[in-house]
This record gives structure tokens, C-alpha cells and sequence, in this order.
């Protein structure tokens, strides 16, 4: 079984990759090149406090998305939530890696805007294999926030320190967050495939016992059998649809209930409890708001 460990603080995390002393005690940029990883951290379950930005631009071996081989191989970056578990799994010695690792406690960002809207990012919930793949420029212009981030925190701290961290760390999670949608962009023809699949797995859910056994489907559920995070699954669909993955569950849902409506004699609770939901009022309220009737004035509308 494998081991865990806590890290709680900034001195920590650089005593753990060997790593100079920290500056600050709520951010660090790590550079990998001069990070050693020992066979002792060999699959320890690392848990933090802190949210983390890694890119890496040189790696010991290949790497896919998926089954497809990565779109560029200068750099790949990924995104790290506080308390999320990181597992080490492969071992290295300092100057095998090349790239760098932003960490900041949510503490820094406590009382800004960034606080009340950084699960906006949603790119720090998705998997590693769900990368952020970079060209040259893009990875120029991420490097370029770093080294304002570093200058920062490194020099002598003054009232106004924190204000420009924090607006720095906002910068860049927007470039990624723009990057992020290139990315969609340019992976069309992938994408398509994944939405394809999604509907197909929708259609079979409400055509096979599953809805009666487990109800109304989660999105999780579909993300899994697409081997794809909840978040990445989302902004996927929405980059292609405009709609979440939630959203079009429900309007599968709404389009199943009105074909009920039309065609049966079925009762509203009915139709619902046949649909996975587990108390009909909350079909009702669903139904509304997507159709702007309740399902009793649908079905006496087209009467």
C-alpha cells in the first residue's frame, strides 16, 4: 500500500524536493531542473494545501492524451487544487527535468475577488492526462508572468506585494484559461468524437435499466466511461454545444418528458419517476425552467 504524506507549509514543500529555502511563505516557483526526486518519494501519496501550476518542458518519456500523442511537445502544463492527492511516480535527478512549479496558499489570495471566483478555473480539477499542451509563444508569455512573479516575491516586500502577486497570478491563470480554449479549438476533430459518444451514452442510459437502478445520470458517470474529469468533460461540451454537461442532460431529459407527455396517458409523477427523479416536484421546477410550463400546462397546451 502506499504511503501518504501531508505537506503543510512553503519551508516544507522545499525541504521535501531538496529545494533552496523559500523567500515567502505563502508562494514559491520551483524550478524543476534543480529538483531531485528519490526512489524514497517512488509512489508516496502527496497531499497539499496549495494550488499548483506545473509546466514541464523536458520529460524523461513520451506522454499521450488519451490515445492520441500529445499536439506539442515544447511544454505541457497542468493545474493542481488544494488537498488533491499527487502521486510520485517516477524518480529523477536534478537537471532531468526541466520547467517550473507555481505554489501558492489560498491564504495570499484570502480577501481579493480571485478568491470568491478561482473555482472559475476549472482547469485546476482536471486530470494530468488532460494537459495544457503549448506552443513556443504561448509558453513565452507564461514564462514572462513567472519571472514577474519570482521578481516579486524576491525582493523587498511593501504594502503594495501581495496586491501585485495576486493580480500576477490572476494574469496567468487567464492565459491559461485562453490557451485552454485554443486548445479546444484545435483538437475539433477529437472533440467531436468525444461529443458524439456523449449522446450515444446519453440515448443507451435512458434505453437500458440503469436510469431505474441509479436514476437521473451524473455527470460524472459519463466522464468516467469517457475516461475524462467532470470539469474537462464540461468546458469540453461547452466549447462545442454552448452547453455544460449538466445542461445537456437536462434537455435530454425535457425532450424525453415531452414526448411522454404528447404520446401517453402517463401521470407528471409518472413520467418522472421513470426518468430518475426521485421527487416529482423537482422534475416540475426542471421542467419550467426549460420550457417556461409546467408539465400539466404542456400537455394541456398541445390538447
Amino acid at each position: 500500500m502506499s504511503s501518504f504524506y501531508t505537506i503543510h507549509s512553503i519551508s516544507e514543500l522545499h525541504e521535501a524536493f531538496g529545494y533552496k529555502k523559500p523567500n515567502h511563505p505563502l508562494i514559491s516557483v520551483i524550478n524543476l531542473a534543480e529538483v531531485a526526486i528519490s526512489k524514497e518519494m517512488l509512489h508516496l501519496k502527496i497531499g497539499t494545501p496549495f494550488y499548483a501550476i506545473t509546466l514541464k518542458t523536458k520529460v524523461a518519456h513520451p506522454f499521450r492524451y488519451g490515445r492520441e500523442y500529445f499536439d506539442f511537445s515544447e511544454g505541457y502544463l497542468f493545474g493542481i487544487a488544494p488537498n488533491q492527492i499527487i502521486e510520485v511516480d517516477e524518480t529523477s535527478e536534478k537537471g532531468e527535468l526541466e520547467g517550473w512549479a507555481l505554489y501558492f496558499h489560498p491564504d495570499l489570495i484570502l480577501g481579493y475577488g480571485l478568491y470568491d471566483k478561482i473555482s472559475d478555473y476549472s482547469f485546476f480539477s482536471y486530470e494530468t492526462k488532460e494537459a495544457l499542451h503549448l506552443s513556443d509563444k504561448e509558453k513565452a508569455t507564461l514564462n514572462a508572468i513567472l519571472e514577474k512573479i519570482v521578481e516579486e516575491y524576491e525582493s523587498n516586500m511593501d504594502e503594495y506585494s501581495r496586491d501585485v502577486l495576486v493580480s500576477s497570478i490572476e494574469l496567468l491563470l487567464n492565459y491559461i484559461r485562453r490557451f485552454y480554449g485554443r486548445q479546444f479549438l484545435t483538437r475539433k476533430n477529437q472533440n467531436t468524437t468525444i461529443l458524439s459518444r456523449f449522446k450515444r451514452l446519453l440515448k443507451d442510459y435512458f434505453h437500458s435499466d440503469a436510469v431505474i437502478e441509479n436514476g437521473l445520470p451524473k455527470v460524472s458517470y459519463f466522464a468516467k466511461q469517457l475516461s475524462l474529469s467532470d470539469s474537462y468533460l464540461s468546458d469540453l461540451l461547452q466549447k462545442e454545444t454552448g452547453c455544460t454537461a449538466q445542461d445537456i442532460i437536462h434537455l435530454h431529459v425535457i425532450e424525453k418528458a415531452k414526448t411522454d407527455l404528447v404520446n401517453t396517458n402517463k401521470s407528471v409523477s409518472q413520467i418522472a419517476f421513470a426518468l430518475g427523479f426521485e421527487y416529482p416536484q423537482y422534475f416540475s421546477r426542471l421542467f419550467k425552467n426549460k420550457t417556461g410550463k409546467t408539465p400539466k400546462e404542456f400537455r394541456v397546451g398541445l390538447n
